[in-house]
């Protein structure tokens, strides 16, 4: 091939490979087999991330968006829990379909997950300089000295005061606020294209909030890490996010861009969520906070037809019976709903 021609290819696979999405997740279903039947965790999901972009997944305890995250990972744990269909394309390379082997060297280097509650996922026993520099051993060959230094410079990065004396510190020793910018430190020292932060601001004050999410978007412009934020906190959403998923019984409910969601909420389980947002000012402070009736179901007992359904406000015969497919509303808005059948247009394939 002459050197004109291979330029030419070259420009047009990079081309090509920034249009494609860093994450994509077609019809993800993982499934929990358990004494009493299958449960059905992630239910034929389809989740898109853009380079560059922050993606919300968000939804209530038990809606599956954990195990959605872990799924990227392959780290279901099996038995009882299986992948039982979809895929999982990190840069066109199907997560679910290379080896054991191959899948650790995308861990922690190409992908990485902040874990909920820092001081359960932190080893009690270890320092937190250890077990920050853990990564770079397992995939680089530097030296001892050399991963020291590329610890404290992670440390620095995210904020954690005096660095180097930080290094021998155990968890225990350590506030709410630094063990999470451990963990952020941990997830970020190899540098990943992909961030999964799993619930990154629980159980923290809203000051150390604040500076996490700071944190996380100027991780984001330095670095130009892709993020997939997991949380049930709709102010955490508004503020980094580019596009949202709603999460409910293992189904998406609708995506939109952040502030469609916002704008215009069309599901009646999104509307419930936004509805339960605190107010600021004197008069929403002193009405009585809505709350969304019933709970998440049994996911092995599912409702009949639309899973939302024994819950929802709006609910119509047709609702109890069928379980509604997407419908498109327009610039990238859809939603799973029955109210908008003569509204939107009927999407069938994925919404990734």
């Amino acid at each position: 091939m002459k050197n004109s021609e291979y330029l030419l290819q070259k420009t047009e696979d990079s081309l090509i490979s920034h249009e494609c999405p860093i994450l994509q997740i077609k019809e993800l279903k993982v499934d929990f087999f358990t004494q009493k039947g299958v449960l059905h965790a992630v239910d034929e999901v389809s989740i898109r991330i853009d380079r560059g972009k922050v993606v919300g997944l968000v939804g209530e305890s038990g809606c599956g968006k954990s195990m959605t995250a872990l799924s990227v990972l392959r780290l279901i744990p099996s038995p009882p829990g299986k992948i039982a269909g979809g895929e999982i394309l990190f840069d066109s390379l199907d997560l679910t379909k290379i080896s054991y082997t191959q899948m650790c060297g995308v861990r922690g280097k190409e992908i990485a997950m902040i874990f909920q509650e820092p001081m359960t996922s932190l080893n009690p026993v270890y320092t937190v300089g250890r077990q920050v520099g853990e990564a770079v051993r397992i995939h680089g060959s530097l030296t001892k000295v050399e991963i020291r230094d590329r610890v404290i410079q992670t440390f620095d990065l995210v904020g954690i005061p005096e660095p180097y004396s930080r290094l021998k510190s155990y968890p225990h020793q350590l506030s709410g606020g630094l063990r999470q910018r451990v963990m952020i430190a941990m997830a970020l020292i190899c540098e990943p294209r992909l961030l999964i932060a799993d619930e990154p601001t629980t159980a923290l004050d809203t000051t150390i909030q604040a500076q996490i999410i700071e944190l996380l978007l100027g991780l984001k412009d330095r670095l130009h890490t892709s993020i997939l934020l997991i949380t049930h906190d709709l102010g955490v959403i508004a503020e980094i996010c580019d596009n949202v998923y709603i999460m409910y019984a293992g189904k998406i409910m609708e995506k939109a861009d952040v502030f469609a969601i916002f704008d215009k909420p069309s599901h009646p389980y999104t509307q419930g969520l936004l509805k339960s947002i605190p107010g600021m000012t004197e008069k929403q402070k002193q009405k009585r906070l809505y709350s969304i009736k019933g709970s998440v179901p049994n996911l092995l007992h599912i409702p009949k037809g639309c899973r939302f359904h024994p819950r929802c406000e709006r609910v119509m015969e047709i609702c109890q019976k069928e379980e509604p497919t997407f419908f498109d509303l327009g610039d990238g808005h859809h939603v799973r709903c029955w109210l908008y059948q003569n509204k939107g247009k009927p999407n069938e394939e994925h919404i990734g």
